[in-house]
């Protein structure tokens, strides 16, 4: 039998699902909460206003559908207001990673094919480095902290915020297709050129959407984002839109905080100050955090952050915790929006010991509405969600990105069989809680038995002396790879022989085996660490085969 569609009428709006429509959500009746980035702030109908006015300041710089809009910037108010006027004018936003080097970020922007550049006076050295080998950009606006002008080599269009005291107030945004593009940002693979990711306004409507439920729902002790409580990101805005949460935070109409450069010290003084209740973050900032003078002098408890881009370790949890904060994971990768599993703690949850919580806390999380998830052998069988079986973690969900923007045959193999290949090795309990064991080329292969080294990362990260982790895989001729650890410690007594005596419980628990205990363990004063902040493993293993 056939499938019933219905026509509708010829008269009736056919409501596209645009970014406009979440600028127009529930924030257009805020009163009281505002935008707060440095010098600056202000109302939401001042938000909207100055949309408009960046709207018109676009058109007049000869941007229009189908251009595509670089930023230059640190996390700032002016990042926000791109996040809206420039896809809601029918133009592509490409946040652009400031972190990458100055030739992979000349790749990025003749890759994306960037019409005009918002770029801070940070950021001016960068552009005068590559600029005659910039192919497509046509003009450029620089951004300040105080509205001032930095001397380049190149003509500009003007400053952003004088240019925008001189734009209209008004613009009709249009409607268009709702699978145009609004967005693109590049990614960094461990071999190759950056890869650009991309998504439609009816994805990212979508996204916001379970984000904004997600946020409301998943703990049974008060919602970790709400009306009334305040946000502050601590992912840079060029990442995955900083998680999609300030579109999130923008629809709910609830107070933000945009911190500028990060730097610990400025960070806390701004949770303490401006009484931030939910921010999100790697794990490595928030250590970072918690590390800083001004920690001493914070009261952090009512905080809840939510912890992505790498594991988090049960030694930052409970660190976390006994300051009175709340820590919760999320679960995602840049081709996936990102959000698919965030941690769910139901009133059960609470009851349980304190150890119980800590490690429902640091699992990736029960997947999101909308969000299927599998786990694959590699020979693609579906495997049991028993919480034993491990495999290859897939997904489906409807704001996945498509492909890579320019490279199909890539985008092939992300979606080989027509599920996304996440490249993360996990088990998922009966409960829908998923458990990330390791990425697939993290696995510490030795004498025919596969090691994590997230689960060896989290048991020495409990070691009291031990401040931050990281566990690679190395060559070795007997066992084919053997587990070396990078460790930091501000205990001037701390020996990296206490690591083995640390881990020889979990041996006889039966949690490892003894070949999981590090061959080598180097005490060291930073672990590198990748433009978004997370452990690079890959320069990790490069540097040890170089000792």
């Amino acid at each position: 039998m056939a499938t019933k569609i219905l026509k509708s009428s010829d008269s009736a709006y056919d409501f596209p699902l645009l970014i406009k429509q979440l600028l127009t959500s529930n924030q257009r009746f805020e009163q009281q909460n505002q935008i707060i980035s440095g010098q600056h702030r202000y109302s939401y109908a001042t938000l909207n206003e100055r949309i408009k006015r960046l709207a018109n300041t676009l058109k007049a710089a000869g941007i229009g559908p189908g251009d595509t809009v670089a930023v230059m910037d640190w996390d700032s108010h002016r990042y926000l207001e791109c996040f809206f006027a420039v896809p809601m004018v029918g133009a592509v936003l490409h946040t652009v990673n400031i972190r990458l080097s100055p030739g992979q970020i000349l790749y990025t922007m003749n890759h994306a094919e960037d019409d005009l550049v918002l770029v801070h006076n940070d950021f001016v050295p960068i552009i005068e480095g590559i600029r005659s080998e910039l192919k497509t950009v046509r003009g450029y606006i620089q951004l300040s902290d105080d509205s001032s002008l930095t001397d380049t080599d190149f003509e500009t269009i003007g400053e952003y915020e004088s240019l925008l005291n001189q734009a209209d107030t008004e613009y009709d945004f249009p409607d268009f297709d709702e699978n145009s593009v609004a967005t693109t940002f590049y990614t960094t693979g461990t071999t190759g050129n950056p890869k650009g990711v991309y998504f439609s306004h009816r994805q990212l409507v979508l996204h916001t959407l379970n984000m904004v439920n997600a946020l409301s729902t998943r703990s049974s002790e008060g919602p970790l984002l709400s009306h009334d409580g305040v946000y502050m990101p601590i992912t840079p805005m060029f990442h995955v839109h900083a998680w999609g949460i300030p579109y999130a935070a923008t629809m709910m109409g609830v107070q933000q905080v945009y911190p500028g450069r990060y730097d610990p010290e400025a960070l806390t003084r701004l949770v303490r100050d401006e009484q931030v209740t939910f921010s999100h973050c790697v794990p490595t900032i928030l250590q970072m955090v918690l590390q800083s003078n001004a920690a001493a002098d914070t009261d952090f408890s009512g905080w809840k952050i939510l912890i992505g881009g790498s594991a988090l370790t049960s030694g930052l949890a409970s660190e976390a915790i006994e300051l009175g904060i709340q820590p919760f994971s999320a679960y995602g990768m840049s081709e996936t929006c990102p959000l698919m599993a965030i941690t769910r703690m139901t009133r059960e949850h609470f009851t349980l010991t304190p150890e119980a919580q800590l490690n429902r806390r640091i699992q990736a999380g029960t997947p999101g509405d909308l969000v299927d998830l599998q786990i694959w052998s590699p020979d693609g069988e579906q495997l049991p969600h028993d919480g034993k079986a491990a495999g290859e973690l897939v997904a489906r969900a409807p704001w996945l990105t498509q492909s890579y923007l320019h490279e199909p045959e890539k985008g092939d193999e992300l979606w080989h069989n027509g599920w996304l290949h996440t490249g993360d090795i996990a088990s998922i309990h009966p409960d829908g809680s998923v458990e990330i064991k390791d990425r697939i080329k993290d696995v510490i292969k030795t004498g025919g038995e596969w090691i994590s080294s997230l689960e060896l990362e989290s048991l020495i990260s409990t070691h009291p002396d031990v401040v931050a982790v990281s566990v690679v895989g190395v060559p070795d001729e007997h066992w084919g790879e053997r587990p070396v650890a990078l460790v930091i410690s501000t205990n001037e007594e701390f020996t990296t022989e206490s690591v083995s005596d640390h881990l020889q419980q979990y041996v006889s628990n039966g949690t490892i085996n003894k070949w999981a205990i590090p061959k080598e363990v180097h005490l060291v004063s930073e672990i590198p660490k990748t433009s978004v902040g997370k452990i690079d493993k890959k320069l990790i293993r490069a540097q040890l085969s170089q000792d």
